[in-house]
Order: structure tokens, then C-alpha cells, then sequence
């Protein structure tokens, strides 16, 4: 049976690799309130989502979690009653990659007013 609820099938795509200072600040400059967070191979981007009430902040983790499992590639999430602080890296290139900025960008979709 198939899943929707299949991870990314890393054996066809090129491996990451940690990208350079110049990419990562061009990265964080199209992130609306991405920031950069540690050094070395703890360096990450991070942002903390505010909500309105514990339900929302949870239906926001629950949705960033589907995000996460399908690309196979799970942020650190520090969650709150009214907000909550998503952290990306790439553990296995020791720094940050495409990868992460591909999810923060998922993760901002998630939040982002249609209307705009």
C-alpha cells in the first residue's frame, strides 16, 4: 500500500553538502524572520512562530511534523503554550544545507496569510 506518509528517497539525490557563509547569508535573506543560531557544526537557522493559544501553537508542531517526515529532515522545536522555536541544521554535513532552508521555507508556508 502506498503512503503518503513516505519519507524522501535520499538514493537518487545528489548527497547535501554544508554550504558557504555567502549561501547561508543569501538564504536567511529570502526568510522572512529566519535567523542564524550557534557556530560550527551547531550552527542552525531558527524562528520562533507565535500563536494565539496552546491549539494553535500544536496544530502548527503537528503540520511542521508532517513537513519534516517528508522530507526526512526533523528540526529541534522548543514548544510553548503560545509559540514555538523551530532550529534547522544538517547534522551530517556538520553545518547547514539546501535542505534546511527548503523546510524553513515549508515551515513559513505554513503560517503564511493566503491573502497576501
Amino acid at each position: 500500500m502506498s503512503s503518503m506518509f513516505k519519507p524522501k528517497d535520499w538514493k537518487n539525490i545528489p548527497p547535501r553538502h554544508a554550504l558557504s557563509a555567502t549561501e547561508i547569508v543569501s538564504g536567511l535573506a529570502k526568510l522572512d524572520g529566519w535567523k542564524l543560531s550557534g557556530d560550527g557544526s551547531d550552527v542552525a537557522i531558527e524562528k520562533t512562530f507565535s500563536f494565539a493559544n496552546y491549539f494553535e501553537t500544536i496544530a502548527f508542531v503537528n503540520a511542521l511534523a508532517f513537513v519534516a517526515h517528508t522530507q526526512d529532515h526533523h528540526p529541534d522545536l522548543s514548544v510553548h503554550y503560545n509559540r514555538c522555536v523551530v532550529r534547522f541544521n544538517t547534522h551530517d554535513v556538520g553545518g547547514l544545507s539546501v535542505t534546511d532552508f527548503d523546510c524553513a521555507r515549508q515551515a513559513n508556508a505554513l503560517v503564511a496569510d493566503p491573502a497576501a
